[in-house]
């Protein structure tokens, strides 16, 4: 595959298959159901279907479409136990795999962005990728200073596919909220665009780097690769050895899970006060846990601006949930239009809704689990509930909705890693507005 297949209708076609086909096996499963087969065995063999297909045309597609894919992964851990284990290997391969580009495109790309003198900048370069991703892959090389490097480059065609791909996806919505139970796609797929079509600009992508890498310089727990060279469409940075989270999820110890664990919550917390950004694609795949026990943060396409650090009210109204004031809860959410005028919520009802977002707070450490995400995801998802309606009245203001995803995800990687950290500690130390006065 030299790029990404950039046809609407080819593409609109494959993804078009996605929702024909589940309608083709849940005929198949009603009758097989009718013919005497245990229900549950058709209904787990019918989603282990529909999984295998749906992220095989998301991955293959790359662009968009396994984009969409990479962010889903991401709420892997809040899927029923009995429903996630035909999406598991499927996800993962998504996290930090697709069809590379032959060597002849790759060097296109390198003439077109760095003058066809490029190779003389280099000692060495690598044809071969070393990662393959969503919008571009990740050759190693090594500078002309003798520094090795990691050479990014964007997939020919990936504005075109993104921006197709978005389109499309809406109408296959549904058919993706089989992954997440309860979720709503839409809303989902059209934030999700915002930030994906960001992630084309990699001159943008190279300056957050640049920040974060200024922020973090000589950090004894944190390592952000400094930029050597950028252009339009691709980025030269300092090459990085370490351990995948997606690697840690699968097979790591216990200290390494404790460890990444902690890490990516210190991160989350304290980037926007420290680099006035929030990392916010945090899908397992853009973290290395270093052998000298740093976390590497590899991806920066997709970040949030926060040049006054989070919001402070974030910070407040779990302090104040913590301690139990439900009228203070109400009144600050009210403020700043997480309640709109004319609803009024029975606090109570508002505070047991949100007391289980800051259980972990009550512990000096918390084990992140999937159990705990799936009941917590099981929660939200009764739409019979009080809380649940109660929720459905609720605003989630735009400027908080990156912020809300980045959280809900970061959570989501904790207990895919099921690791223990002090997340109370943490959040009191670097979490804005928690520490104000009630």
């Amino acid at each position: 595959m030299s790029d990404i297949p950039k046809g609407a209708l080819s593409r609109t076609a494959r993804l078009a298959s996605l929702p024909l086909s589940a309608a083709g096996r849940a005929t198949l499963g009603l009758g097989q159901r009718l013919a005497g087969r245990d229900r549950e065995a058709v209904n787990t063999e019918l989603q282990r279907r529909t999984a295998e297909q749906l992220f095989e045309v998301l991955g293959t597609l790359k662009g968009g479409a396994m984009k969409f894919g990479q962010a889903l992964s991401i709420y892997e851990a809040a899927i029923p136990e009995e429903y996630a284990a035909p999406y598991r290997e499927a996800l993962t391969k998504l996290q930090n795999a697709a069809p590379p580009m032959p060597p002849a495109t790759v060097h296109k790309i390198m003439a077109h962005q760095f003058g066809t003198g490029w190779r003389a900048r280099f000692a060495e370069f690598d044809d071969t990728a070393a990662a393959a991703a969503s919008i571009g892959q990740v050759h190693r090389g090594l500078w002309h200073d003798g520094r090795p490097v990691a050479v990014k480059l964007q997939y020919p065609g990936a504005d075109a596919a993104l921006k197709s791909d978005m389109d499309q996806l809406f109408r296959v919505a549904p058919l993706l909220g089989m992954v997440v139970p309860g979720t709503q796609m839409r809303p989902l797929v059209a934030e999700l665009r915002e930030r994906i079509l960001e992630e084309l600009d990699y001159a943008q992508e190279a300056d957050n780097q640049r920040a974060f890498a200024a922020g973090y310089a000589g950090d004894e727990k944190f390592l952000v690769p400094r930029v050597v060279a950028s252009a339009p469409k691709a980025i030269i940075a300092e090459w990085v050895d370490g351990t995948s989270l997606n690697k840690i999820i699968a097979t790591g110890t216990t200290e390494q899970r404790d460890r990444a664990g902690s890490l990516l919550t210190e991160l989350h917390f304290a980037a926007p006060t420290r680099v006035g950004l929030l990392h916010a694609d945090p899908h397992p795949g853009n973290y290395l846990l270093t052998d000298d026990g740093r976390l590497a943060v590899i991806d920066f396409g997709s970040v949030a601006r926060l040049p006054d650090g989070a919001p402070p009210i974030i910070g407040r109204v779990t302090r104040l949930a913590l301690e139990g004031h439900a009228d203070l809860v109400v009144e600050a959410l009210r403020g700043e239009g997480f309640i709109p005028a004319g609803y009024e919520p029975d606090a109570e009802l508002l505070m047991n809704y949100v007391v289980p977002f800051i259980e972990p707070l009550r512990q000096e450490t918390f084990h992140f689990t999937r159990a705990w995400m799936q009941a917590q995801a099981a929660r939200m998802s009764n739409f019979s509930s009080e809380e649940s309606r109660l929720a459905r009245n609720l605003n989630l203001p735009p400027s908080y909705l990156l912020i809300h995803r980045v959280t809900f995800g970061s959570v989501g990687v904790m207990c895919q890693l099921d690791a223990t950290a002090p997340f109370r500690e943490i959040v009191t130390e670097y979490l804005a507005g928690f520490n104000d006065p009630v």
